[in-house]
């Protein structure tokens, strides 16, 4: 299958580098933002070997040469309407679609007003394609991960789906700053605090678990807190002064019965002594799943780049997850897709000898 590396970011080179490894996927081309990158080797922008692909910022050409599949990685947070614009551009020109967001799309379905899902669901009838939006958070440690976990259970009281993470050596200023709202005061409300937009962000990851389990939610709700900085902290995106944020936690709600039914936490730390009496795990964190019924589960996946930083490990799960998605969304009907619309996904062709 003849693929396009949409964005060479902090997951676009890790995509780029995913698609070479899978022997059933061709390289067809790079789109990328910026004039220093055109012209450069795919490879050198992955970090690898030479691919013998060069980097354009011709939208047009890419998706004129009818390759089966993008890899769309660009930022989506804070360029929406340009996120939404690409992939409904992408879709109508018949060529499939695996995002890493805008992440709502994940599961749109309940979430996100029809004025905004109109448009992709025209375009991908239009050109006959799919969209399949996912990666690890919201992805695969709040989809399958807990589903399949559920497999295993008599009676199922509550679903909780935990990130909680380290980010000091997330080198991503934009995220961090700008959208988290970490290194200002805590008088100020950041993007990501703004009414309604954690239920937006992540109102889609249990609606789906929801819709997996067969639940009927009666609405989604949120809450946040944060905690100061006791001391000037530096971080790879910047430096944190002494009593701006510097620890966020947060949960969606998802409420049935009465109760919170399932439930999307986030437990952010940018220094491991912050929040000490907030959840924890091991190292510099991970994702956890944990099923309160009958049985008790708690399932903990810590995640390590091969240069022994949990971050990169979550960039690169998030990469995978789209590649390695791409012959089941190839396959499947045009239209967006969730998980709960695929068959299972797995590295298969990848294992070395």
């Amino acid at each position: 299958m003849r693929v396009v590396q949409w964005s060479t970011g902090n997951v676009g080179r890790h995509a780029l580098a995913g698609i070479a490894a899978r022997p059933d996927l061709e390289l067809a081309g790079v789109w990328v933002s910026t004039k220093d990158k055109v012209g450069r080797d795919a490879g050198e922008l992955a970090g690898i070997e030479p691919l013998g692909v060069t980097a354009t910022d011709d939208a047009d050409a890419l998706l004129a040469n009818k390759p089966d599949c993008v890899v769309y990685t660009a930022m989506a947070d804070d360029r929406l309407a340009e996120a939404l614009d690409d992939l409904a551009r992408i879709l109508r020109a018949g060529v499939n679609v695996v995002a890493s967001g805008p992440v709502f799309l994940q599961y749109p379905f309940g979430v996100v007003p029809d004025d905004l899902l109109t448009p992709l669901q025209s375009a991908a009838a239009e050109g006959g394609a799919s969209l399949f939006v996912n990666g690890i958070d919201p992805g695969f440690a709040n989809d399958w991960l807990p589903l399949v976990l559920t497999s295993v259970s008599q009676r199922i009281e509550q679903v909780r789906c935990l990130e909680i993470l380290d980010y000091a050596t997330y080198d991503n200023a934009k995220v961090l700053f700008d959208i988290m709202g970490f290194g200002h005061p805590l008088d100020e409300t950041p993007i990501l605090l703004q009414p309604g937009v954690l239920s937006l962000a992540w109102g889609s990851v249990v609606r789906q678990l929801a819709a997996g389990l067969g639940v009927t939610l009666e609405r989604v709700e949120d809450f946040a807190t944060r905690l100061p900085a006791p001391h000037r902290i530096e971080v790879a995106s910047g430096v944190i002064e002494e009593g701006t944020a510097a620890a966020l936690r947060f949960e969606v709600r998802g409420i049935a019965s009465g109760r919170a039914v399932f439930v999307l936490e986030h437990v952010t730390r940018l220094h491991p002594d912050l929040g000490p009496d907030w959840p924890t795990m091991p190292g510099q964190g991970g994702y956890r799943v944990e099923v309160t019924g009958e049985p008790n589960y708690t399932l903990d996946l810590r995640l390590e780049g091969s240069d022994g930083d949990h971050n990169t490990g979550g960039l690169k799960a998030t990469a995978m997850r789209l590649v390695n998605a791409i012959p089941a969304v190839v396959a499947a009907k045009p239209g967006l897709l969730t998980a709960l619309d695929l068959p299972l996904i797995t590295g298969r062709g990848l294992v070395t000898g």
